[in-house]
C-alpha cells in the first residue's frame, strides 16, 4: 500500500479510465514533479537509484519510458518544494493503468514509497513534440 502522499487522486483516475474506454485512447505523458526523503541518495544513490533503475526496467512492461528526468535548482515563481521533474510517458491511458499490476509493480511502489516524500503527477498529451517517443 502507497503512502497517503502517493495515492492516485480518484476523480482523475476515473477520466483516464474513461479516455482508455473510450476508443480515442492515445499516448500521455505524465509529468511528475518529486520530492524526496532526507537519506533517499537523491540524486542517483541509495534508494532513489534502486527506484529509478527500477522504474527505467518497470516502465517497459507496459510500453512506456523516461522520457527524461531534472533535478531542481530553484523556483522562480511559487512554492512547491520538488527536487526532480520526471517525464515520464505511455502509449495510451490504459498503459499508465496497467502500470499498477505490471510485473515489477509491487517493488517499484515499495521504493518510491521509501524514498518519494511528495509527488504530484500532471497529465499530458503525449503525442506532440517534443513528448513523443519517435520525436
Amino acid at each position: 500500500m502507497l503512502p497517503a502522499q502517493l495515492l492516485r487522486n480518484e476523480n482523475e483516475l476515473a477520466v483516464i479510465k474513461a479516455i482508455a474506454q473510450s476508443g480515442n485512447d492515445g499516448p500521455v505523458l505524465m509529468l511528475n514533479l518529486n520530492r524526496y526523503k532526507a537519506g533517499s541518495g537523491f540524486p542517483g544513490d541509495g534508494i532513489h537509484g534502486d527506484y529509478i533503475a527500477g522504474l527505467e526496467r518497470f516502465l517497459p512492461a507496459v510500453g512506456g519510458r523516461i522520457l527524461w528526468r531534472q533535478p531542481v535548482h530553484g523556483q522562480a515563481v511559487g512554492e512547491q518544494n520538488i527536487d526532480e521533474i520526471l517525464a515520464a510517458w505511455y502509449p495510451s491511458h490504459q498503459s499508465f493503468l496497467d502500470l499498477s499490476t505490471a510485473p515489477g509493480a509491487a517493488e517499484n511502489y515499495r521504493l518510491r514509497g521509501e524514498c518519494v516524500a511528495y509527488a504530484v503527477i500532471h497529465r499530458c498529451s503525449g503525442d506532440q513534440f517534443p513528448f513523443s517517443p519517435s520525436s
